[in-house]
């Protein structure tokens, strides 16, 4: 998986390509906890994204909740078939997608 993450000032996008699933979810978890706390607003990225497993699910929750006391999160670009994830599992409920 790829990890890009570019920062203007507050906002920090977070894009992502390739897999988030078991194997990549620590790796992003690593590079994302330290850029929380100078953060406002949060945007993943998600168009390069093909596969989201539970794992990399439970990434975004720890992001939305550490995001809930500072600032927002924003989901953009998600395909079809991650969306169908956030579907099933709920996420369409509690994620702001846009």
């Amino acid at each position: 998986m790829k990890i890009t993450m570019t920062r203007n000032e507050k906002e920090l996008t977070v894009a992502l390509e390739g897999r988030l699933d078991t194997l990549t979810s620590p790796e992003l978890e690593e590079q994302l906890e330290p850029e929380l706390e100078a953060t406002e607003k949060l945007i993943f990225d998600l168009e390069g994204l093909e596969y989201i497993s539970s794992a990399g699910l439970r990434v975004l929750l720890g992001a939305m909740k550490a995001m809930e006391e500072s600032g927002e999160m924003l989901v953009k670009n998600a395909c079809p078939d991650i969306l169908d994830i956030f579907e099933v599992t709920g996420f369409v409920d509690f994620l702001n997608i846009v």
